[in-house]
């Protein structure tokens, strides 16, 4: 498979990455693409008290059949989708071994709320930030629980209405232009929203002189929305994308929306700024808190297709 063509998705048992898999085998089939689910772990190696002073392993033949015992529920799972599917146990750091994998697929996707805190860690720590360093986009898929706080009975998840989170960066417009695609796939809604802390209080904003017209502000990023909107659609006709822009934070807006919609797409710089922080403040913001998956769509995505476009090329 290239990376046109599979969702990797990464599987560790619990009941939030088998639910991460249901989405991804729905995204698989909505796009025709694959499947490859992997499960990864780490042993350390030890220094053994031997006679020789040499080293001694942990014997790992159990975890591994562990492992691909969880790889084999998986794929009995997502089977009855007739999406074609590929598994594979891998050993190292599982956000080490996603990045590396992201490589080759169209997009990576995790849950929340894993055994031992697996996408949790992923997103809290900078040497394990998934969405930061994949190489195609990353969808984070929340657990969903029934009332009495269990996981809820698998069912197939369908995306008919998306929002993306527009701030005029270039992060941003590969987001737009990613969440149209996807609009596209799904025949999804589809709703750009900037965020503008204008008003009074806490508002990043509201240390404005009270001459300036907060409402003439909203106009000017309305105009600007419609400018990149309008550009990302010209290549994608019969694609309606309806724009808000609002007082408020990008992260509080989108998580807002975000139970309303059935995916929230965003874009990262992997550092500063509005799509930036979804990696720091804003990203513990919408990616903990969201109630629908978020897709995080980042430059790097956008750099390798233009890389690839060009490799196709004659001559």
């Amino acid at each position: 498979m290239s990376h046109d063509d599979v969702v990797l998705v990464g599987i560790d048992g619990s009941p939030a990455s088998l639910q991460a898999a249901d989405w991804a085998a729905e995204l698989a089939r909505t796009h025709g693409y694959g499947m490859h689910l992997v499960c990864s772990y780490a042993v350390p190696s030890f220094t053994a008290a031997a006679l020789d002073g040499g080293y001694a392993a942990l014997d790992d033949t159990a975890i591994a059949d562990g492992a691909r015992a969880v790889l084999d529920e998986a794929v009995e799972r997502v089977r009855p989708t007739g999406v074609r599917v590929t598994s594979a146990v891998a050993t190292g750091d599982a956000a080490a071994v996603l990045v590396d994998l992201s490589r080759g697929a169209a997009a990576v996707v995790v849950g929340t709320r894993g055994r031992g805190g697996f996408a949790e860690r992923l997103l809290g720590t900078v040497s394990s930030a998934l969405p930061a360093h994949a190489h195609c986009p990353t969808v984070v898929v929340p657990l969903r629980q029934s009332p009495d706080g269990d996981a809820e009975a698998p069912r197939t998840p369908r995306v008919r209405r998306i929002v993306v989170g527009v701030d005029g960066s270039a992060a941003a417009e590969v987001a737009l232009e990613r969440a149209i695609r996807e609009a596209e796939a799904w025949g999804a809604e589809l709703t750009a929203v900037a965020g503008v802390p204008v008003g009074t209080g806490a508002g990043i904003l509201a240390w404005l002189p009270s001459a300036i017209d907060h409402e003439a502000v909203l106009r000017d990023v309305a105009e600007g929305l419609d400018v990149v909107v309008d550009r990302a659609v010209a290549k994608h006709p019969g694609v309606e994308v309806r724009r808000h822009v609002l007082d408020g934070t990008g992260a509080a807006l989108l998580t807002e929306f975000s139970t309303a919609v059935d995916l929230v797409v965003v874009g990262s710089r992997g550092r500063g700024g509005f799509a930036g922080l979804l990696l720091g403040s804003t990203s513990q913001a919408v990616l903990h808190h969201a109630a629908c998956p978020v897709m995080v769509v980042t430059r790097r995505c956008d750099d390798r297709a233009d890389a690839e476009t060009l490799g196709r090329r004659p001559g």
